[in-house]
């Protein structure tokens, strides 16, 4: 059993911004493969079911981002699942729009989410899934940025965006981590949003 996590906020104010990439992302591998995350469990709403053939936990944690890893932690406990078995699915601003990168573990940088994840889980050593949404011109508060709801041109680079990450978590699935490290993360970024 592999548990994938997507990073964002609750709340209908928060479903269309930068922050809730990692809540989109979760919701197209869930539509592909017939899953309801729907089920309350450890501050998460959880489905069960088949990604690429493999049994899998999708979790979209309710805690706010900055707490994400009390929930991560739970679920991981509950359904026995190692870090080794953890993908997390977050945005991040020190990407630009459109372009995503895979990685098998790593410092959590400057996401909050991230941080919390990997402070309750105890190790860096998970895969992670991240989203670009940088901004394209100076920004001051990058807080206020990711909070803000997505211009149509940014939700149209989303939504590639996010059907990309779905595509790349079946090919991990399918192939391993290396060969979708070798076909989604770009050297080049994508045009701007």
């Amino acid at each position: 059993m592999r548990l994938i996590v997507g990073l964002g906020n609750p709340g209908p104010e928060y479903q269309w911004t930068p922050h809730n990439l990692g809540f989109l992302a979760v919701d197209e591998i869930a539509n592909r493969s017939s899953i309801r995350v729907e089920r309350p469990e450890d501050q998460a709403l959880v489905g069960l079911g088949k990604v690429a053939g493999q049994d899998m936990i999708l979790a979209k944690p309710q805690t706010y981002m900055n707490l994400s890893g009390n929930s991560v932690r739970r679920l991981m406990a509950r359904h026995e699942v190692e870090p080794a078995e953890l993908l997390v699915i977050f945005d991040e601003r020190d990407l630009p729009w459109g372009m995503i990168r895979i990685g098998e573990r790593g410092s959590p940088g400057t996401h909050n989410g991230a941080k919390s994840v990997t402070a309750a889980v105890g190790t860096p050593e998970f895969a992670r899934l991240r989203l670009g949404c940088g901004p394209d011109h100076p920004v001051g508060d990058l807080a206020e940025y990711v909070l803000r709801p997505m211009k149509k041109a940014q939700l149209e680079v989303a939504s590639e965006m996010v059907a990309a990450a779905g595509d790349a978590v079946e090919l991990i699935l399918r192939d391993g981590i290396a060969a979708a490290m070798n076909r989604f993360n770009r050297r080049v970024p994508p045009q701007e949003a």
